[in-house]
């Protein structure tokens, strides 16, 4: 195994000099099974499923101004993969008090960046926890890793996935004695036959299409508009949900929706089901400021979405990066449902149309190629534009099965950066919803509380939606 190093990408680095006490830059998920996993089998999945992606089997190394990921010459399984006995009797609460003292515990720097608990004594069944760094790949990426490790049925045995080319790219070619000379040299030629490239295909692009070279440019103005947009962007209003963060997190998750009811409900409203989860999230908040007796901010709040990059069906062959994040406004001051709905539908199809999610990918390519205190003081910016990070990854549409042994709910959470204390995430899984939240223990707001402000809200949502189809329905109006 050579000791050669390969460079970390620019957005990769970003995310993780974004790392610090207050918010540790781990993606987590929480699997919980209805039957026990024998720890054989759960260690032959790892081993053929898992570190089949070298990245989990490599550390980080910094050398100087560049950030590397080498081989951990002394990894060992056992240093990842942990054994945890709840009581006989443990419910949810134990589970979440649990997950919350680990999502508050920063990763081991020394080692590979990712860690497993299994969970033993949870509701006849088990429980899996899993940590890993938000600078080996983002969390649609991980979210697809980590269901490789499953099958279809439970009588699926455990076989070697097909390898993918990751090792390829990231195994650099040995250093003959002449080997530096050749590698600038091939840098020098590569950049040359990539301007080339570009003017072939600009040429190419103009002959084909005459108007490119105007679109381009109208293209260029709305990136630049958004940039500019960006920048102007307000700071979040003063409220309860943006304090001072200790690096405590508590987690909460709600009993699954019926994915099957939220398309009926978008279905009556002419929208989506992200714009009927979005708007239950909206309303969630707006209870949890009228049960606290705070003031409702009247201008509402921003939540930073991660907007995903990569085509959602191409096959996990290289880990990282691929996303941006746009700032979605939610309207927790409107009361009404029906009108919130309208109103964060609009929100959604605006931004659908801009290029926020590519300027702020750019932007955090660019701060990982800059100083470490550039990146921090555009993350203090960014970060002062939003009151939470929200997620939406869309699941597997039947059960899935790991050593045996049915998922029966998944939940997975973001980290959050700069003084961004809360994270909720909404994942869709064979014909369920699962909605859960993070939370900093600086910030005066009951998880378990915002979780039933969630079911209330989409409840209350559906009830109106139906109600209002059944009075615009033909045979009601002929009635």
């Amino acid at each position: 195994m050579t000791s050669q190093g390969s460079r970390m990408a620019a957005v990769d680095r970003s995310w993780l000099r974004m790392e610090c006490t207050e918010n540790p830059m781990m993606i987590s998920a929480v699997l919980v099974f209805e039957q026990p996993i024998a720890m054989k089998k759960l260690r032959r999945v790892l081993n053929d499923r898992l570190l089949r992606f070298r990245r989990f089997r490599q550390r980080v190394e910094q050398r100087g101004e560049r950030t590397e990921w080498r081989d951990d010459p002394l990894f060992d399984l056992d240093n990842h993969v942990h054994t945890i006995a709840l009581p006989g009797n443990a419910d949810k609460t134990d589970l979440q008090n649990l997950v919350s003292d680990l999502n508050s515990t920063p990763l081991n720097p020394d080692r590979p960046l990712w860690q497993l608990h299994y969970i033993d004594h949870y509701e006849g069944g088990c429980a899996l926890m899993v940590r890993i760094h938000h600078c080996i790949a983002d969390g649609i990426s991980l979210v697809r890793v980590l269901l490789s490790l499953t099958d279809d049925s439970p009588e699926a045995k455990v076989r070697q996935l097909k390898a993918t080319n990751l090792d390829a790219e990231t195994r650099p070619p040995a250093i003959q004695p002449d080997g530096l000379i050749k590698r600038y040299t091939g840098r020098l030629l590569e950049v040359s036959q990539t301007s080339v490239d570009q003017v072939r295909l600009f040429k190419d692009s103009v002959m084909k299409d005459p108007s490119y070279p105007l679109r381009l440019a109208t293209t260029a103005g709305k990136v630049a508009m958004e940039c500019i947009k960006l920048g102007l962007t307000p700071e979040e209003p003063a409220t309860p949900l943006k304090q001072a963060l200790t690096g405590r997190k508590r987690v909460a998750w709600a009993e699954p929706l019926s994915l099957a009811e939220v398309k009926l409900c978008a279905r009556a409203l002419g929208g989506t089901a992200n714009d009927v989860l979005m708007t239950a999230a909206t309303g969630a908040l707006h209870r949890h400021f009228r049960d606290i007796g705070e003031p409702i901010p009247d201008c509402g709040l921003r939540v930073a979405v991660p907007f995903n990059l990569r085509p959602i069906r191409q096959p996990i062959e290289e880990l990282g990066n691929k996303f941006g994040l746009v700032l979605v406004s939610l309207p927790v001051d409107v009361d009404c449902p029906i009108m919130c709905f309208r109103q964060v539908q609009e929100h959604m199809n605006r931004l659908k149309q801009s290029y926020q999610a590519q300027v702020t990918y750019s932007l955090l390519d660019l701060f990982g190629r800059g100083p470490d205190i550039l990146e921090r003081r555009a993350l203090k910016l960014l970060s002062s534009k939003a009151s939470a990070v929200l997620t939406n990854v869309p699941g597997p549409k039947n059960d899935v099965y790991l050593g045996g042994a049915r998922l029966k709910q998944p939940m997975f959470w973001v980290p959050q950066t700069g003084d961004i204390g809360i994270g909720m995430s909404i994942f869709s899984y064979a014909g369920t919803v699962q909605f859960g939240i993070t939370i900093d223990k600086g910030i005066k707001a009951d998880p378990v509380a915002v979780m039933a402000h969630f079911r209330e809200s989409f409840s209350e949502l559906r009830d109106k939606a139906l109600h209002r189809q059944a009075n615009d329905s033909p045979d009601q109006k002929a009635v």
